[in-house]
């Protein structure tokens, strides 16, 4: 199991940050070519509270066939992921591709560039898109955009709770979907191939004492709507989901395994 890396929200990094797996597949019909594919430079303080926010883990355990089932997608086989996934490292999406959906593998993360990193470094990956931030200049043209959207499958995601140095995983379920899409976005990457982000929201209030923020989970009417409506719609769609329908699980497990574990 690979050290995990949490970006929090004063920008600063906790654990030990993973090498970054490569993506093969870079491929893209982005129509509006003026839009760069390589990391953007942030300036950190400036920019941390509209872009790193928490959700650093998720786990799929459905079969590629149990999603292209219910996401009605073409799977071509060859994926390498792991049913529990971590910034950095590669993922299944569902996107729209010349009018049918497919499963791709891509990686988890925007790349960015923090300002006074060595041009030597490997950019840091941005998971998370907070839904108040959707229609500013880092994630406008991949939000508006419908083809830029997609379905992040997950069977359940992974909060931290506990003291500092203490903290254990509680993992939160969707009780009438054992399989749930989590919006995103995705974009090609010169560093890494195609990328992908999850869309965040403030947490319901049942959930608060384990975070302030909680992703996007879309109801399956609304997949289709994620994928191609204009920006408006897709708005509409980013809210929280009820409560009553989530399942929160706490359990012992350490939330940093120790290296070599």
């Amino acid at each position: 199991m690979p050290p995990k890396m949490i970006w929090e929200a004063s920008g600063k990094i906790s654990g030990v940050s993973p090498p970054l797996a490569e993506n093969p597949n870079n491929s893209t019909n982005l129509s509006k070519k003026s839009f760069t594919t390589t990391a953007p430079k942030v300036d950190l303080p400036t920019e941390r509270a509209s872009i790193f926010f928490v959700c650093n883990l998720y786990t799929n355990k459905s079969t590629i066939a149990e999603m292209a089932d219910l996401f009605r997608a073409k799977s071509p086989r060859g994926f390498n992921v792991p049913a529990d996934v971590y910034p950095g490292y590669p993922g299944l999406v569902v996107r729209e591709n010349g009018g049918e959906r497919v499963v791709e593998q891509m990686n988890w993360g925007f790349p960015v560039r923090l300002k006074g990193m060595k041009p030597t470094s490997k950019p840091k990956p941005v998971n998370n898109a907070r839904d108040d931030k959707l229609l500013t200049g880092f994630w406008k043209h991949w939000f508006v955009t419908p083809a830029q959207r997609c379905l992040i499958p997950f069977t359940a995601f992974a909060e931290a709770e506990g003291e500092k140095g203490k903290m254990t995983r509680t993992w939160i379920s969707v009780a009438d979907q054992p399989l749930a899409a989590w919006a995103g976005l995705w974009r090609p990457t010169d560093e890494w191939g195609n990328a992908y982000t999850g869309v965040m929201v403030d947490a319901t209030d049942e959930l608060w004492d384990i975070h302030d923020r909680m992703p996007v989970i879309l109801h399956p009417d609304d997949h289709d709507a994620w994928l191609n409506a204009p920006a408006e719609e897709a708005m509409a769609l980013v809210r929280k989901y009820p409560a009553d329908r989530l399942t929160v699980d706490r359990t012992a497990n350490p939330w940093f395994n120790k290296r070599g574990a």
